[in-house]
């Protein structure tokens, strides 16, 4: 069983997707801790829920960058974490994550990548015009949205869309492919080659 940690700055509504496969039996993981650098973040409720442990990491503990993600390597570590899952974590990493966990830690962004990086992307797609946006599950390096993806969902832009009501859309695709690409990480059918990300067929002993 693949041990992971869900990372969340807010609602954590993709922390709720990933349990509810759990328990439907559709993902062969457990969530063993969940962080969040904001103590009224809902994600964290949802894990008192579950009683699923908790952390809190607030940004104005620490003094730099490095210095944060030691303290999160130090909890991960502590609960024997192999996947780190970002679910609207609103943190850049630093290299103290990255070379803890290489290749081994997860985003969803939503839009389709490489369009699109940063904040305030359905703005920016609709602004853009194009037809289609989506989501992207993407393995995360030190670059902003830049790391080799895994897994994208499209989404149609709609006449008069706006933002909110594309977000909304592209949120249920979210909720979809996010426990997808951590199953097949856990089924051990995900080889990463560079950024090019190979989904297996068969499952790997």
């Amino acid at each position: 069983m693949l041990k992971i940690a869900v990372l969340a700055s807010g609602g954590g509504t993709n922390l709720q997707a990933i349990l509810d496969e759990i328990e439907a039996n559709n993902l062969n993981c457990s969530v063993e801790v969940v962080i969040s650098d904001s103590p009224a973040a809902y994600a964290l409720t949802r894990a008192k829920n579950r009683s699923i442990p908790v952390a809190v990491v607030e940004k104005s503990a620490y003094p730099t960058r490095k210095a944060y993600d030691t303290e999160l390597v130090r909890i991960l570590s502590g609960y024997g974490v192999e996947l780190v899952v970002l679910a609207g974590f609103m943190r850049l990493l630093s290299s103290v994550m990255l070379d803890a966990f290489p290749m081994k830690i997860l985003n969803i962004h939503p839009s389709l990548l490489p369009s699109f990086p940063g904040l305030n992307v359905q703005k920016q797609a609709i602004e853009y015009g194009v037809k289609f946006s989506g989501c992207t599950v993407h393995f995360v390096d030190e670059g902003l949205d830049s790391g080799p993806i895994l897994l994208q969902a499209t989404v149609p832009l709609l006449e008069g869309d706006t933002p909110e009501a594309l977000a909304s859309r592209i949120l249920v695709e979210e909720h979809r492919i996010y426990p997808e690409a951590i199953r097949l990480i856990a089924e051990k059918m995900v080889e990463v080659e560079g950024r090019r990300v190979t989904i297996k067929t068969e499952q790997k002993g």
